[in-house]
């Protein structure tokens, strides 16, 4: 009884703490403005089928994509135990599935043999941090967190997956002995390997068994609460992540609403633009001028850095790195909601995202080509956050270099970005055919 009244303490504190921290999380995200993301459903669950569950963008680089897949699939199907493992931790009982015979033993031996794919695409991941130093797991942005981040919970799942392997070893080899209530039940085709290393006597199995199963649950509800302090809370925002990208094809850009309907009605006297709520910034200079899908992106990023890979201001030695955009972002954020919970809403710390995380060097670094958005595996759009940052410094500063100022009044003045008169425009044709 004292054991289940542990457990049943530690599963309430861990779900608890949870959800304080996912509140907390969705209020940050909340802080960017509104954006209708929820047209064209069909085509959004589409793309989340195919992105998030499917694995479609991470299968590009096959090697990391088809371990990623063994991690992915194996570590959401095996935690699918944890149902068992918690309706036996609060009622007392032991594989309490195992009613279903032949269903639970086929379920057991799924878990096992993912289990062991678990492990060889953990051991891979860590072979390439470790050992083969892939360049894009470094960067000005991957400091000593980001990096020990990785490692911690590549070692998390390591811990977790021998632990459930060795917890079916000691209670197989537990049935052999028919031992108490460990009654014969389940499939063990990979830990069936482990019986012959561990030892004969009952007493010390059954602590084994236990120590096991104590270990893997609270490593399970430590490993719940880490996400929400690690990149890898991608395992659950990856799926509304891709549900609400952007559906339009990558080359066209939004246009500001207030900024159109000046323009309207500079063509039209007789158009009356709608009465804005309240003032709003051109563009962005800091994280509540975004909107809540690029906070969201944000949260959602791995840090594994194929947008950087790829992208041809970061390859030319250019500072910009769109990785270190939404890490940016992202602590900004966590540092705005910090605010929040000290001094209230409104709290100005005199910093901004602009400026004090992300410099104007790397947002004007940026081509625009759009091929960290389209090498991101989770539908992540870098671009839209450079795009209103640049908007801020244009149309709120002014502050652009010289170059651009030109070409912003050559089109003004002249509707193209070359001094010519519009008059002159076919000179070049004179005196041909």
């Amino acid at each position: 009884m004292i054991a289940q009244i542990i457990f049943t303490v530690a599963f309430l504190s861990a779900a608890v703490f949870f959800a304080i921290q996912i509140k907390k999380i969705i209020r940050n995200i909340n802080i960017g403005k509104d954006i209708n993301r929820s047209d064209r459903p069909a085509e959004r669950w589409a793309v989340m089928a195919k992105v998030a569950m499917g694995q479609s963008k991470m299968v590009v680089r096959p090697v990391a994509g088809i371990m990623h897949l063994f991690v992915y699939v194996g570590f959401i199907i095996i935690n699918l135990e944890v149902l068992e493992i918690i309706i036996d931790g609060i009622f007392g009982t032991h594989r309490i599935f195992s009613f279903l015979g032949g269903f639970y033993s086929f379920l057991i031996a799924s878990f096992e043999i993912l289990a062991l794919l678990v492990l060889v695409g953990v051991l891979v991941f860590l072979a390439r941090r470790l050992v083969f130093g892939l360049k894009r797991f470094s960067g000005i942005e991957m400091t000593a967190w980001p990096k020990s981040d990785a490692i911690y919970i590549l070692i998390i799942e390591v811990l977790l997956m021998s632990a459930f392997l060795t917890m079916n070893a000691a209670d197989y080899k537990l049935q052999m002995l028919n031992f108490d209530h460990y009654v014969k039940a389940g499939a063990f085709p990979v830990s069936q390997f482990l019986v012959n290393l561990l030892p004969n006597t009952t007493s010390a199995l059954v602590l084994i068994e236990r120590g096991c199963w104590w270990f893997h649950i609270l490593g399970i509800f430590a490993f719940l609460n880490y996400l929400p302090f690690s990149k890898h809370f991608h395992i659950i925002l990856a799926f509304p992540n891709t549900w609400y990208s952007n559906l339009n094809a990558k080359g066209r850009f939004s246009n500001m609403e207030s900024v159109t309907n000046e323009v309207k009605a500079m063509l039209d006297p007789s158009f009356t633009p709608p009465v804005a709520e309240e003032i709003s910034r051109f563009g962005a200079k800091d994280v509540q001028d975004l909107n809540w899908v690029q906070l969201m992106n944000a949260y959602t990023c791995t840090e594994c850095g194929r947008c950087t890979s790829v992208c041809p201001a970061n390859q030319t030695g250019k500072l910009l790195s769109p990785r270190k955009i939404m890490m940016d972002t992202r602590d900004r954020l966590e540092e705005v909601g910090k605010n929040i919970d000290q001094h209230g809403k409104g709290y100005d710390d005199g910093k901004t995202l602009l400026d004090d995380f992300i410099s104007r060097e790397e947002i004007w670094a940026c081509t625009t080509c759009n091929a960290c958005t389209e090498a991101c595996p989770i539908n992540i759009d870098p671009l839209s956050i450079i795009v209103d940052l640049r908007r801020y410094a244009v149309m709120e500063e002014s502050n652009v270099a010289g170059s651009l100022n030109a070409m912003f009044s050559n089109i003004e003045n002249n509707g193209a970005p070359w001094k010519y008169s519009p008059a002159d425009r076919l000179n070049w044709a004179k005196g041909e055919d």
